[in-house]
């Protein structure tokens, strides 16, 4: 026998033990809609109601200068019939300006929300994590997935875990 002869009965044989062991063996997928439980915890609604109130805030800034740049659009209009056209260039400069700034400012705010989201929602995703691996092993499931980004297309047996993990993480995180 040779070697290549000795490596394909052992491959077939592995295989029929593969297929064998796959048939009596039953997998439990457990799914977890993350962004859900995210919302739903007491602790998120809590970082949700947070990161609300400074967009809204932020957001009233933006709305005002917003408001000044329209009216010196409104102004400009409105006089720029008598104005020499050194005075036009510099208040239509003068807009473009407070254009350009207004811009930096909302793309400033945006990415600081984005970071504030960022320092709140990961050490209460880690958290969530925790008890994810904690009902799954408690509800006898072999695997755990994040369903809104992998969604199972077809499992034997599937359990959906979301209800439980959220109900399981207020009663351990009040």
């Amino acid at each position: 026998m040779t070697f290549k002869e000795f490596s394909m009965k052992k491959i077939l044989v592995l295989v029929a033990a593969m297929m064998m062991s796959a048939q009596t063996m039953a997998v439990v997928v457990g799914k977890v809609d993350v962004q859900k439980v995210i919302l739903s915890v007491n602790e998120g609604k809590k970082i949700k109601d947070q990161l609300k109130k400074t967009f809204d805030e932020k957001q009233k800034i933006l709305k005002k200068e917003e408001d000044k740049i329209r009216k010196m659009q409104e102004d400009f209009k409105k006089q720029s019939l008598v104005m020499n056209d050194k005075a036009k260039e510099t208040k239509q400069r003068e807009i473009q300006e407070n254009i350009i700034k207004l811009q930096q400012k909302t793309a400033g705010y945006q990415r600081e929300i984005q970071e504030l989201e960022q320092k709140h929602k990961k050490p209460l995703f880690e958290k969530i994590k925790a008890v994810i691996n904690s009902v799954s092993k408690s509800s006898g499931v072999d695997l755990t997935i994040e369903s809104s980004t992998a969604p199972v297309l077809y499992a034997k047996s599937e359990k959906d875990l979301t209800d439980e993990v959220i109900a399981a993480y207020n009663k351990k995180h009040k």
